[in-house]
């Protein structure tokens, strides 16, 4: 994964025929080495206007900070637990998220909160939050504000 994205052409289309649908911006979490999972997420190739797509990163990454695992005392983004997040032209919203362990005592509860807390998030429509594993989680996704609270340093 990249911090940054590359813009995706604009197609015009043929007279009578509608415009292929357009993809999700993606917003994409930060690799281990850029220093920790706070570091700013990036949006491009959307329909949603830039301002309201910007509002709508702030927010959501705001609703994953809400969201703790019972047994750490850092936020699930700060730990660097979510991995990919989109958001689709018509405002639903992808989350590839995973676990500090498989084994976590909360893996089944744990998407459900994300989602409930994203859903919250004025102005987005569906959320689906996946599971996943590959890559396994590592403390180097920690940003340094989860290895302060943590007392890692």
């Amino acid at each position: 994964m990249s911090e940054t994205m590359d813009d995706r052409p604009i197609s015009t289309p043929v007279s009578g025929t509608a415009p292929p649908p357009a993809a999700p911006a993606p917003i994409v979490a930060p690799e281990p080495e850029a220093k920790g999972a706070s570091a700013p997420l990036h949006a491009t190739g959307s329909a949603i206007p830039a301002e309201e797509l910007e509002r709508l990163t702030a927010d959501i990454v705001a609703a994953l900070k809400s969201v703790y695992d019972p047994e750490i005392p850092a936020d699930i983004y700060e730990l660097g637990l979510i991995y990919r997040v989109d958001i689709s032209d018509d405002r639903n919203v992808d989350i590839d998220m995973t676990l500090t362990a498989p084994g976590c005592p909360v893996a089944g509860e744990m998407p459900g909160w994300v989602e409930n807390a994203v859903s919250l998030v004025p102005g987005v429509g569906n959320v689906a939050v996946s599971m996943v594993f590959d890559p396994a989680w590592t403390p180097e996704r920690m940003s340094d504000e989860a290895k302060v609270a943590l007392d890692w340093y």
